[in-house]
């Protein structure tokens, strides 16, 4: 079965001066500032399109790799998953990293790899976000 999760921007004024929120309807989890410098410069206590995608990537990527050790009989203990956007205002978003960190008894380096490079490849947001180069560093912790 298929689900939609839906999440609304609101924008008031010129792109550089101006502010906007996007809340997060779906979740009801609240609603975050937005503005040019928060994304162009510094976060300043505002949220931006790249860190909203970076959240939504190290989930995916997470869960895709805890699913598919534990579907090859090696469940991990912990997935930790940290993802790096990188937005180059003129340009957009240049490049996405991945750095995972994973407790998964009894699975070797090399074997962890594997399943490390599987997940970037499949996990739906990888998928989504294929027109962005994607990188990815991988070990167990």
């Amino acid at each position: 079965m298929a689900t939609t999760r839906t999440a609304n921007a609101h924008w008031e004024g010129p792109l550089m001066g101006g502010q906007g929120t996007v809340s997060l309807d779906s979740s009801k989890v609240g609603s975050f500032e937005v503005t040019w410098p928060s994304r162009a410069e510094e976060p300043d206590g505002r949220t931006s399109p790249e860190e909203l995608i970076a959240a939504a990537h190290s989930t995916c990527y997470s869960m895709a790799l805890s699913h598919g050790l534990a579907g090859a009989g090696t469940p991990p203990e912990k997935v930790d998953t940290k993802a790096e956007v990188t937005f180059q205002p003129g340009e957009g978003i240049t490049g996405i990293h991945l750095t995972v960190r994973a407790s998964v008894p009894g699975l070797s380096a090399a074997d962890f790899e594997k399943a490390a490079q599987n997940a970037k490849e499949n996990c739906p947001v990888s998928k989504a976000l294929a027109g962005t180069k994607i990188t990815l560093d991988a070990a167990l912790a």
